[in-house]
């Protein structure tokens, strides 16, 4: 999608700061971290977010946490949060399936 924030970046158009890279999957640092660690795991193919996940695209997502268990690991995470959102009112900004991985710190619970 030619106007996606989260396109561009996988695209290389915009800078990040990368974490992991593949043909699948971007991961790179927020760049307006919630917590000591926070980065952003994105699908390099355009999916709108969660609500548009479907048979034929599903496998994406077991593939992006099992992407993020490994880097967790290679960062030396004892514990960590996950969290998409899907649509405004659950606090998406950017229509584009992406998954926020954070630690370094306690959650809170409820998170909103």
């Amino acid at each position: 999608m030619s106007d996606c924030l989260f396109c561009k970046i996988a695209a290389g158009e915009i800078p990040s700061k990368k974490l992991y890279e593949d043909d699948r999957l971007l991961a790179f640092y927020d760049i307006d971290p919630k917590a000591p660690t926070h980065f952003l795991v994105i699908p390099k193919e355009h999916i709108s977010g969660a609500g548009e996940i479907t048979a034929e695209n599903s496998s994406i997502v077991a593939y992006a946490f099992e992407t993020i268990a490994r880097l967790a690991k290679e960062l030396g995470l004892s514990s960590f949060r996950v969290v998409t959102n899907w649509g405004e009112q659950a606090g998406q900004s950017v229509p584009h399936l992406h998954f926020h991985v954070l630690a370094g710190r306690d959650m809170t619970w409820p998170p909103g």
